[in-house]
């Protein structure tokens, strides 16, 4: 069944509320002028599009966003991309910065004072649950699905689960479960992560997606206000108290996990690091992706550019407009460039006699002619100078631009203009 066509009853009751102000900071340059959820992804969307497309598309029709740092560009797409919901329709998407609500002095201080510093605000819908959602992860997800497992078990709360490989857990929060997957501890970050009873070799690792009732979630909010040694923060201080004071359940990922006929794994991303974002936008070039983007049945909503359509001119020896196993957006021009395994957003202007491999560029990029480039991710506006050539000589590229332990070079226009200084 079409995500249009499901009917999704507790989804109805709820309300998303999604944290999205984080940083990013590992993402370096990317995040200097927006935050993480709101950096660009797989030619069209932002990364928060698919957090917010998995609760649509799973019928829960009131969203809350908050936003903190460098929010501008983010909240600007959120704006145009998702004003589509209407009051009149018992329907509503809040975009809830940072604003000092509670006090003066008081930003949000954590993940679990972002809902707290929103309590009156969320109280005025009355949704009888509420799922908290992390804002920068790659997935497709039926939030019906763990909201359903939540109320048939009973829980205090429901906590959204990754079944990985023990040892590959270490960087995560990670359930300590029975054989019913009742929480029985949660260990951060451990350094022997604890099994999964029925998969001894596998662990349960935090996805950062909780379902409360919300009323429950509201005292446990009050209560963690009032307490000064708390971080207020739902990984550090909310959850292990639930953990060890009420009823904790790990719902997994492969339990919910939206696939199309073209998909075989459960697929997340956390497209936390220049390597991580380089790789999972290039995995979409591929003839059978990992993430199936042209799934209609699951669309990925987003802000959509007027364009023109993508134009491919030039057809000489050495000056032949083409693309291999690449994605290529609206408004992109591309003239007389060899592209092969890249994918360009929208606008962007690729010059003749170039060559551009295993690429990720961003809106409205300028490519100069001669220009060579291989493994680079290049933000948004530069402009590529006439013959640059980045990814044959690794000691040159990583004293002008950020070059990572894999070879990715990031490239901004900073660093271009330092290059001509």
């Amino acid at each position: 069944m079409s995500a249009n066509q499901k009917s999704s009853r507790l989804a109805r009751d709820a309300m998303a509320f999604v944290l999205a102000g984080g940083r990013g900071s590992r993402l370096m340059e990317l995040t200097d002028r927006r935050a993480k959820p709101g950096v660009f992804f797989g030619g069209k969307t932002r990364i928060i599009d698919f957090a917010l497309s998995n609760a649509l598309n799973s019928g829960i029709r009131r969203i809350g966003v908050a936003t903190q740092y460098k929010a501008h560009s983010l909240i600007r797409h959120l704006t145009r991309g998702w004003s589509f919901l209407r009051a009149e329709r018992n329907e509503s998407f809040d975009i809830l910065p940072a604003s000092q609500r509670v006090s003066e002095d008081a930003w949000y201080r954590g993940t679990a004072d972002a809902v707290f510093q929103n309590i009156d605000i969320v109280e005025s819908y009355s949704p009888r649950y509420i799922v908290v959602l992390a804002g920068d992860h790659i997935y497709k997800m039926d939030y019906e699905v763990m909201l359903q497992q939540h109320v048939d078990s009973g829980a205090d709360v429901t906590l959204g689960c990754l079944e990985v490989p023990r040892m590959e857990a270490t960087g995560f929060g990670v359930m300590h479960v029975d054989e019913h997957d009742t929480i029985k501890s949660f260990i951060e970050k451990p350094a022997d992560p604890p099994g999964i009873p029925d998969r001894p070799d596998m662990a349960l690792a935090s996805m950062g997606i909780y379902v409360f009732d919300t009323k429950f979630l509201f005292d446990l909010l009050k209560a963690d206000a009032a307490n000064p040694s708390s971080d207020h923060d739902f990984g550090k201080d909310l959850i292990p108290h639930v953990v060890k004071s009420g009823k904790a359940v790990a719902h997994r990922f492969s339990a919910s996990c939206v696939r199309s006929a073209h998909e075989s794994e459960a697929y997340w991303r956390d497209v936390g690091t220049v390597d991580a974002y380089w790789e999972a936008n290039i995995d979409l070039t591929a003839i059978m992706p990992a993430l199936d983007i042209y799934d209609t049945d699951w669309p990925i909503w987003t802000y959509s550019e007027l364009t023109a359509p993508a134009k491919f001119v030039h057809d000489e020896d050495g000056r032949r407009g083409h693309a291999i196993s690449s994605l290529v957006s609206g408004g992109c021009i591309v003239s007389g460039t060899e592209l092969r395994r890249s994918l360009l957003f929208t606008g962007v202007r690729a010059n003749s006699y170039s060559t551009i491999d295993e690429a990720v560029i961003l809106p409205y990029v300028t490519v100069g002619r001669n220009a060579r480039l291989k493994r680079v991710v290049i933000d948004r506006g530069v402009v590529i100078p006439e013959g640059l050539v980045v990814g044959e000589d690794p000691a040159l590229d990583a004293s002008r631009f950020r070059r990572t332990d894999k070879g990715v070079c990031l490239i901004t226009q900073p660093m271009i203009d330092n290059i001509s200084a």
